[in-house]
């Protein structure tokens, strides 16, 4: 079995068992009883963000694995190679696509600086281009950018769909957004 057809049993068997719950309550001190069913609060789009999504995103620092949960290090004034890659796991094609990566700062308090054009440059352009990928197939975009400063920066990297008709969810081209710190480069001995 595959695992777009399990995705599909799973979410099968989910949208069936929804049918079946039925929750009743009671309150004795009030007398009252009732009766209510989730069918219908779990809608389709609901569901499409539930199940697994056969799309997946790999973003990479200099070569190494990069995710919400891992801060890449680098060094301010080297060049910082970026790598998206999109394994299509569904049945579908999925493309072209462009994504945008934008730099920011997120200050801890609400206060993100989006402003940042003296302090992280982008070594050719900021904008990757997928074109269309097709089912069992993937697709890498390499770009590079350099910070000019020490710091801790974030890569948003924006989704827009340049097809006519899309058939998954927007959900599923959901990216993780990026978290790099460029620390200062050592002096040399004699310098």
């Amino acid at each position: 079995m595959q695992v777009a057809d399990f995705i599909d049993l799973a979410l099968l068997i989910f949208t069936k068992l929804l049918h079946r719950v039925a929750l009743n309550c009671t309150h004795p001190s009030l007398r009252r009883r009732g009766e209510a069913s989730v069918e219908g609060v779990l809608n389709q789009l609901v569901l499409e963000h539930l199940q697994l999504a056969p799309l997946q995103w790999d973003v990479l620092v200099n070569g190494k694995p990069c995710d919400c949960d891992v801060i890449a290090d680098c060094k301010a004034g080297d060049a910082v190679t970026l790598e998206v890659q999109l394994t299509n796991r569904s049945k579908n094609s999925v493309g072209p696509l462009a994504l945008t990566v934008v730099p920011y700062q997120d200050f801890q308090n609400g206060v993100q600086n989006y402003n940042l054009e003296d302090a992280v440059t982008f070594i050719g352009s900021n904008t990757f281009y997928i074109d269309t990928v097709k089912p069992k197939e993937n697709s890498v975009c390499v770009g590079a950018l350099l910070f000019l400063y020490t710091g801790d920066f974030y890569l948003k990297i924006k989704f827009q769909d340049d097809s006519a008709g899309r058939e998954l969810p927007l959900a599923w081209f959901t990216l993780p957004s990026v978290h790099i710190r460029a620390l200062a480069t050592p002096l040399q001995a004699g310098a």
